[in-house]
């Protein structure tokens, strides 16, 4: 028998809060709420400037590793535009046909970022291995002052970035991706001495595929994370078991099944439970019902849940033990 259906829409309402409980490492979304976009268009004027540059010093001194560092630069800039639009849509308001809003938008542009940078990593490894098996002559002055060039632009870049990148996987994508840049470009310039001083031709192809290396491992870091999250998996971070038995704890509560926790985004979560009460705490519906949310907001930062009540013990459910949780 169900008794009421309860609906908590106030997203923002608890974020403000320092909370301690089962669930750590979520990043509140106010903490990035008052960072200007205008960063991301500056770090895509920077990258788009820096790969023209880069393109034209790879030509000339025929070093692979810095026309590999423009390319991945090239994509860092689109990176960072997609970013750019992926935050200006996810901004706007939920409506009749988007009821939750376009919060996963900026998922969907790291889904794409990270697409990129797999791109990027399998053809940073061939270019490497070609350039292994046949070394080519390169001018190491030209190799090492584009690299001394490249490092101040990425550093400039990842500093616009560090702060967006702690609230969002799409931003973190790029600035991941201006992490590896700067020390690619480290690379170029220790690579660029060994061929001026030593002429050993062969540091251009290895600087390449540790590059590659480096962008394949943290591809295998994000993406699985952006998968979850567009899959409506259940956080990383929270104890399903914990949270329904701390539910269960609450006075009033004679159980509860239907268990789904979800994540619009990555500062926002959600959950939706049949909670089973007794006929005899009908009138206490009220305080059962905010002593829940009290729990699920303070202790597991989920500010967003739908409650539907049952009258009834939790031994008469139709429902076995595995229908108890069940994770998005």
């Amino acid at each position: 028998m169900s008794n009421n259906d309860d609906h908590d829409h106030q997203h923002d309402a608890h974020e403000g809060h320092d909370h301690a409980g089962h669930s750590h490492g979520l990043v509140r979304a106010d903490e990035i709420a008052g960072v200007s976009d205008a960063r991301l268009l500056w770090a895509v004027g920077l990258n788009q400037m820096l790969t023209v540059g880069q393109v034209v010093a790879g030509i000339l001194s025929g070093s692979i590793a810095l026309l590999s560092d423009a390319a991945h630069n090239f994509n860092d800039a689109n990176a960072l535009l997609i970013a750019y639009i992926a935050r200006r849509i996810s901004k706007k308001d939920a409506n009749a046909r988007y009821t939750f809003g376009y919060r996963r938008a900026e998922m969907i542009g790291a889904l794409i970022n990270l697409t990129l940078l797999a791109v990027i990593g399998l053809y940073l490894v061939y270019e490497g291995i070609a350039r292994l098996v046949q070394p080519e002559e390169v001018i190491g002055w030209v190799m090492a002052a584009t690299a001394v060039l490249a490092l101040v632009v990425d550093v400039g870049t990842a500093a616009l970035l560090w702060s967006m990148s702690r609230g969002s996987l799409n931003v973190r994508a790029a600035f991941i991706h201006n992490i590896v840049d700067a020390l690619g470009s480290v690379a170029v310039l220790i690579g660029a001495a060994a061929i001026i001083w030593f002429n050993w031709l062969w540091v251009d192809a290895a600087i390449t595929l540790v590059i590659a290396g480096y962008v394949l491992w943290q591809l295998v870091k994000m993406f699985p994370q952006a998968t979850r999250v567009l899959m409506e998996g259940t956080p990383l971070d929270l104890d399903l078991d914990a949270l329904t038995a701390d539910v269960r704890k609450i006075d009033g509560v004679e159980g509860l099944h239907h268990v789904h926790v979800w994540e619009l985004d990555e500062q926002h979560r959600a959950l939706e439970a049949h909670i089973v009460v007794a006929e005899a705490r009908i009138g206490d519906l009220e305080s059962i019902k905010n002593g829940i949310k009290s729990c699920l907001v303070e202790d597991y930062q989920i500010p967003h849940s739908t409650l539907e009540f049952e009258i009834g013990d939790s031994d008469d459910q139709d429902c076995d033990e595995s229908d108890a949780i069940v994770p998005h």
